[in-house]
C-alpha cells in the first residue's frame, strides 16, 4: 500500500485559499446588501415624501372645500336679495313722488315702517348700500350712465342705488359722473 501523504502545507494552503474565497464572497454579498439597503432606503424616503405631499394636498383640499362651503352659505341668498332690490327701489320712488299733503297720513307711516323693516331684514343678511354721490367714481362699484358738468371724476348724481352682500358687489350703482366745468366760449363780435 502506498501512502499517499500530502504535504501538510498543501492542505493548509487550500484551506486558506477557500477561506479567502469565502471571505471575498462574503464581502461581495455584504457590499451588494449595502447597495440594496441604500436603494430601499431611497425608495422608502421617496414613498414618505410622496405620502407627506399627498397628506398636505388632502388637508388643503379639505380647507378649500370648507371655504367654498362657507362662501356658498354666505352668498346663497344673493339671487333672492337681487330680486328684492327692485322692491326697495319702488318704495323709494313712491316716497319721492308723494305730494306734501299726504305726508301726515297714518297709512303712509305704516308703509314707511314696512319699507324700513325690509331694509332691516336685508341689512341683517349682510346687505349694505354702495356710497355714490360725492364719492370718486370707482368702476368696481359704480356704473357710469352719463357724464355731466361737475367735479371731474366724482359722482354727481345717482339713478339707481348699488348694493353689496357682505364684501361682494351684487349690483353696481348707476351714476352720473362729473366731467369738469365747461369753459364758456367767448365769441368775438365784429
Amino acid at each position: 500500500m502506498e501512502n499517499k501523504e500530502e504535504s501538510p502545507g498543501g492542505e493548509e494552503a487550500q484551506t486558506i485559499d477557500k477561506a479567502e474565497q469565502v471571505a471575498a464572497g462574503v464581502e461581495e454579498d455584504i457590499e451588494s446588501l449595502r447597495k440594496a439597503i441604500a436603494e430601499e432606503r431611497d425608495k422608502a424616503e421617496r414613498y414618505l415624501a410622496n405620502w407627506q405631499r399627498a397628506q398636505a394636498d388632502l388637508i388643503n383640499y379639505k380647507k378649500r372645500v370648507e371655504q367654498d362651503k362657507g362662501e356658498a352659505i354666505k352668498f346663497a341668498n344673493a339671487t333672492l336679495i337681487l330680486n328684492l332690490l327692485p322692491v326697495l327701489d319702488d318704495f323709494e320712488r313712491a316716497f319721492d313722488s308723494l305730494p306734501p299733503q299726504l305726508s301726515g297720513l297714518t297709512w303712509l307711516d305704516g308703509i314707511r315702517l314696512i319699507y324700513r323693516k325690509l331694509q332691516a331684514v336685508l341689512e341683517a343678511q349682510g346687505v349694505s348700500q354702495v356710497k355714490a354721490i360725492g364719492e370718486p367714481f370707482d368702476p368696481a362699484l359704480h356704473e357710469a350712465v352719463t357724464y355731466a358738468e361737475g367735479e371731474e371724476g366724482r359722482v354727481v348724481a345717482e339713478f339707481q342705488k348699488g348694493y353689496k352682500l357682505h364684501d361682494r358687489l351684487i349690483r353696481p350703482a348707476l351714476v352720473m359722473v362729473g366731467k369738469g366745468k365747461e369753459e364758456e366760449k367767448e365769441t368775438v363780435e365784429e
